[in-house]
């Protein structure tokens, strides 16, 4: 089954974003926590209140989630999926 892509305003396309999240849940909240982030670097510039990430690609865009989207498309930025399983076990 091959889909189709549409034109599209956004770049990157929302296609090739769940071909690198798996799906819209992930793509979702990997973007939003992500555009926090760099909304919160963006915030203390000029304090230098702690240490949060830049920015990962060079970007014209100038909301945080166009950005966060470009770094999820350029693999910069990636979803670790925690297993339950797993911390049970590892809780024990």
């Amino acid at each position: 089954m091959s889909i189709q892509l549409n034109d599209s305003m956004m770049n990157p396309s929302f296609e090739e974003l769940l071909e690198r999240t798996g799906s819209k849940f992930d793509l979702v909240t990997l973007g939003a926590m992500r555009a926090r982030q760099i909304n919160s670097y963006f915030g203390q510039l000029g304090d230098s209140a702690g240490p949060t990430i830049p920015p990962q690609v060079a970007s014209t865009a100038r909301k945080p989630l166009s950005i966060a989207f470009e770094e999820i498309a350029s693999d910069k930025i990636v979803a670790h999926h925690h297993d339950a399983a797993e911390s049970a076990d590892a809780g024990e």
